[in-house]
Formats: structure tokens, C-alpha cells, sequence
């Protein structure tokens, strides 16, 4: 087993505006170790948010390959990507994305009926909804929530599934310092449970400093080290 659980090599993305080709990433390569805590760092527009995307299958790279625990995603057709994501790989958004007619608890439960992993559901919703401090929210519906809270039930909805690899855009950035300061302690508490391999775009040092190591991405390139110093 590679201690290695994510792999990209020479990750590039290109769109085409009006015949006009536009690279957003350029032969990007990033290793990541199991059991990691890494920040991305960039400012607006350097191509953080699609490196994310198609490091948790969402997005499919021009060229490059991506290897998640030794299975080369690139090769994976359209149904077995779905299947891979919805079993290896928790997603966090920073508009929470949950769906407002089920309430809180029913949020979290949904990965479970994606998933094939042998999961008591109602015990992992209790676990889940007990570590993010909403127990007396259970039954609330997003638009009963505050901004922390809806980000808290959409952490906990991503870890439902049990995933090896967590990844987060911009987790903290609609949130105020306090609620920010809960959702980072969440993160350290699975990670320290769990062993889980967290990969967070954040443009906050303070959030960044947290993790164990920081890349950083400017005009499509990644660097090892802030390139603005």
C-alpha cells in the first residue's frame, strides 16, 4: 500500500471562450499522504476551486491523471466515477448545498442510501449529529439553522458515508470567527478519530495554519511555496 492515498500528475484544464483557449491549470503534480492535513491557497480566479474538483471526481481534467488509493480515477467511466466518489470521497461546499425540505438529521442520512458499505444509519446519524453539537437541532430544517449550523449538518453529511478522503471549499468562508472556529475543531476531531485525510481550499492563513502543510496556486501553477513572497 502507497502511503500515498492521492495522486495528481500533471493535472491541466483548459476551457475554450469564443475560440479563445484558456488554461486554468498548468501540469499541476501533488502528492498527499494518508492521514494528511492539507491547505490550498490562492487568491481569486488562480484555479483552486477547479484543482478541487477534479482532485474529489467532480470535475475531469484536459490531460494528467489523478490516482485516489491506488485506482487511476482518470479511467473510470461515468457510472464508476459516481460509485468511487459516493464511497471514498466526502465533499463540503461553502453554500452548504443541503436540501431544504428534509430536516437536519435527514441531511446527514443521505450518502446512506448511495452507499454500499455495511453502515447502521440511524447510529452513525446519532454519532455524527452528537460531534457536530446539534443534538437539540435534529429535527430543524435548513432555513431554521444559522449559517454554522447548516455548515456543521453539511460536515457531518460528508463524513456519513465514511469517506478516506475529505475535501472542503472555502468551509469557513461564510462563516463569522467563532462558527469558523467550531467547524476547525470538528475537522481535528475526526481527523484524530478517524485518521482521515482532509484536503481544504481556504484563502484565510489562520484556517491554513491549522493543517499540516500548505501548497499554494497562482495563474494555475502550484507551489510549495507562497510565490507572492
Amino acid at each position: 500500500m502507497s502511503e500515498y492515498i492521492l495522486e495528481a500528475h500533471n493535472i491541466s484544464k483548459s476551457v475554450y471562450l469564443e475560440k479563445e483557449r484558456l488554461r486554468i491549470l498548468k501540469d499541476v503534480s501533488l502528492q498527499v499522504k494518508r492521514g494528511e492535513y492539507l491547505a490550498i491557497m490562492g487568491p481569486s480566479g488562480s484555479g483552486k476551486s477547479t484543482l478541487l474538483s477534479i482532485l474529489s471526481c467532480i470535475d475531469t481534467q484536459t490531460s494528467g491523471e489523478v490516482r485516489i488509493d491506488g485506482i487511476y480515477v482518470s479511467d473510470l467511466n461515468k457510472d464508476e466515477l459516481t460509485e468511487f466518489r459516493n464511497e471514498n470521497i466526502g465533499i463540503i461546499f461553502q453554500s452548504f448545498n443541503l436540501i431544504p425540505v428534509l430536516n437536519a438529521e435527514e441531511n446527514i442520512e443521505v450518502p446512506l442510501f448511495f452507499s454500499k458499505k455495511q453502515i447502521d444509519g440511524e447510529s452513525k446519524v446519532n454519532e455524527l449529529i452528537s460531534i457536530v453539537g446539534l443534538k437539540d437541532k435534529k429535527n430543524s430544517f435548513p432555513k431554521q439553522l444559522s449559517g454554522g449550523e447548516q455548515q456543521r449538518v453539511a460536515i457531518a453529511r460528508a463524513l456519513a458515508g465514511e469517506p478516506k478522503i475529505l475535501f472542503a471549499d472555502e468551509p469557513t468562508g461564510a462563516l463569522d470567527s467563532k462558527n469558523s472556529e467550531i467547524v476547525l475543531d470538528i475537522f481535528d476531531e475526526f481527523r484524530k478519530k478517524y485518521n482521515m485525510t482532509i484536503v481544504i481550499i481556504t484563502h484565510d492563513i489562520k484556517v491554513a495554519e491549522r493543517t499540516d502543510r500548505i501548497v499554494y496556486i497562482k495563474d494555475g501553477e502550484l507551489y510549495e511555496r507562497n510565490p507572492e513572497r
